[in-house]
C-alpha cells in the first residue's frame, strides 16, 4: 500500500511516513494511491469481534510498516479503555439503528481512531529513535481525545488549539484539567476555523514543520480517517441481512471527515446505498450537495458545536475523486477557494456529487425537537450533534436498513438536553469528576505568529 498527495507532489508514500507526515509537505492530504477491495470478504467477516476487524481493515493499509501480530497488540491496547466490549454498540431506536459512537475515555467518537492513533505513533517513533511534537485544532471533541491519546507518552507532545469560549464547558474541562508536561492546551480568540487555519499555515511553513518535529492528529491525518473506516464496516455486518444487504448511513458532521469514512468503506465495496451529510445551520456541505455552492460563510453558534465549521478540511480528499484524481483541476479548485472563499461545482461534477451523497440540514430548533421526542416517545436520548443526524435520518424513505451515528454522550452538552427534556442529562461520574481538578490552559490571539511563537519557545524535556 502506497499513499501519495492530493496536490500531485508526492507519490510512492509508505504508511509510516503518511502517518507521521500528517499533511502532506505540497500542501495537500495523504491518500492510498489504490484502495482495497473488501467485496469478497465481507461475508468472513460478519461474525468478527470490533478488534478483530479491526486487524483485518488496518492490516489493508499498513504495508510492511507493521507485523500482524504486532498490530494486534496495538488494536488490543487502543480498546482495553472502552466501557463496552462491543467497542461501537447498535441500539434499535423506532425504525433507526443509532450507532454508538461515545464509549471511549472521552465520550465522543474521535476517541475511536485517535486511541489507535496514539499508539501508532508510539510504536513508529520507538522504531525511529525519535520523537513528535503534535499540532491540532479542535472544535470540540478532537481535542480532547487526542490529548488522551498521547498523554503519558514520552517520545510525543501536543499542541491543541480550541475557540475560545466556543466549546462545551465539559469539552472544555477534559481537556484543561490535562495538566500533564507533555500537554499543551491553547485557547484562540476566534472560531474554529480560525485555529484551523493557523494549524495548515504552520504545517505549510516545510522548514518550521520541520524543525519543530510537527505531526497532526486532526482528520487531516490518514490514520484518522482509516481508523473510522472500521466502524462502517462493523455496523454493516451488524444490522444488514446479508454481506450484500445494502444499508444506508446518516452522518452528523462540520469538517466531512466522518462521512468520508463512510465514503471510503462504500468505494470499497461496502454496500451503502446511500450516505447523508446532516449538517447544522452551518450548512456549507448542505449548499454544496444541493447546489453545488461550497461558499464560505461567517460561523453561526448553534447547540452542536462541534459542527460550527465554515471550512471542511477533509472534502479536499473527495473533490479529488470528484475530479478523477487529476490533482491540476483540484489545485486549481482550492486555490480558488483559498483566494475568494467560494468554490462551486456545475455540470457532471455536481451530478455526481449530488449521486454519492445527500445533503440535510437541522437547525436549533429542529434539534431540540428531536431530542424532545426520541427521549419521549423511546427513552432514548441523543446529544444534539447525534439529535441531527437522527433528524436528517428520518427524511429518508427507503427499505434498506439506517444507520444513524450517535457522535458524543449527551452529558457533553448538558445545556441542549436541559432545554429539551426540561432536565439535565444523568452524568458519568468522570465527567462529574472533571471540576474538582486543577486546570491549566494558554489564551492566545488568533494569529500564526502568537502560535508560533509559543511554539519555539516552550521546552519538554
Amino acid at each position: 500500500m502506497k499513499y501519495c498527495s492530493t496536490r500531485g507532489g508526492l507519490s510512492e508514500l509508505n504508511f509510516d511516513d503518511a502517518v507521521m507526515m500528517g499533511l502532506a509537505e505540497d500542501g495537500g492530504l495523504l491518500i492510498p494511491q489504490e484502495l482495497p477491495s473488501i467485496r469478497e470478504k465481507l461475508k468472513g467477516w460478519r461474525s468478527l469481534t470490533y478488534q478483530d476487524l479491526c486487524l483485518e481493515v488496518t492490516d489493508l493499509f499498513v504495508g510492511e510498516t507493521f507485523e500482524k501480530s504486532e498490530l494486534k497488540a496495538m488494536i488490543q491496547r487502543s480498546y482495553a479503555s472502552f466501557r463496552t466490549s462491543t467497542i461501537t454498540p447498535l441500539v434499535p431506536v423506532s425504525s433507526i439503528h443509532v450507532l454508538e459512537l461515545f464509549h471511549g475515555p472521552t465520550f465522543a467518537f474521535k476517541d475511536v481512531a485517535l486511541q489507535l492513533l496514539g499508539n501508532l505513533f508510539e510504536s513508529l517513533l520507538n522504531k525511529k529513535g525519535e520523537r513528535l511534537r503534535i499540532l491540532g485544532a479542535t472544535s470540540g471533541d478532537t481535542g480532547s481525545a487526542a490529548i488522551h491519546g498521547v498523554r503519558h507518552r514520552k517520545k510525543l507532545e501536543i499542541f491543541m488549539l480550541h475557540p475560545f469560549g466556543r466549546v462545551s464547558p465539559i469539552q472544555e474541562l477534559q481537556m484543561v484539567t490535562v495538566t500533564d508536561e507533555n500537554v499543551h492546551n491553547l485557547a484562540v480568540d476566534g472560531t474554529f476555523d480560525d485555529a484551523q487555519n493557523i494549524v495548515k499555515a504552520l504545517f505549510n511553513d516545510v522548514e518550521f514543520k520541520k524543525s519543530q518535529r510537527l505531526g497532526a492528529v486532526n482528520s487531516i491525518n490518514w490514520a484518522r480517517v482509516l481508523g473510522q473506516i472500521v466502524y462502517y464496516i462493523y455496523a454493516h455486518c451488524r444490522v444488514a441481512p446479508s454481506a450484500e444487504s445494502p444499508v444506508i448511513f446518516s452522518v452528523p458532521t462540520g469538517n466531512f471527515g466522518n462521512v468520508l469514512a463512510g465514503y471510503y468503506a462504500q468505494q470499497m465495496g461496502l454496500p451503502v446505498e446511500k450516505l447523508i451529510v446532516a449538517t447544522n445551520s452551518n450548512d456549507i456541505l448542505h449548499r454544496l450537495f444541493s447546489k453545488g455552492e461550497y461558499h464560505q460563510d461567517a460561523v453561526q453558534e448553534t447547540l452542536s458545536p462541534s459542527m460550527d465549521i465554515q471550512i471542511s478540511s477533509n472534502l479536499e480528499r473527495y473533490l479529488y475523486d470528484l475530479c478523477d484524481k487529476d490533482p491540476t483541476i483540484l489545485y486549481s479548485w482550492m486555490t480558488e477557494f483559498q483566494a475568494s472563499g467560494k468554490l462551486t461545482l456545475t455540470g457532471n461534477h455536481l451530478k455526481k456529487a449530488q449521486a454519492q451523497f445527500e445533503a440535510v440540514r437541522v437547525d436549533d430548533e429542529k434539534t431540540v425537537a428531536t431530542i424532545r421526542e426520541v427521549h419521549s416517545k423511546y427513552g432514548y436520548l441523543l446529544d444534539p450533534h447525534s439529535a441531527v443526524g437522527y433528524a436528517a435520518a428520518r427524511t429518508i424513505s427507503s427499505s434498506s436498513p439506517v444507520i444513524s451515528l450517535a457522535c458524543a454522550h449527551p452529558a457533553k452538552f448538558a445545556a441542549a438536553i436541559e432545554r429539551a427534556t426540561g432536565n439535565p442529562p444523568p452524568e458519568p461520574s468522570e465527567l462529574d469528576d472533571l471540576r474538582n481538578r486543577d486546570t491549566r490552559c494558554h489564551r492566545l490571539p488568533a494569529t500564526s505568529e502568537a502560535v508560533r511563537d509559543f511554539l519555539e519557545k516552550t521546552v519538554y524535556k
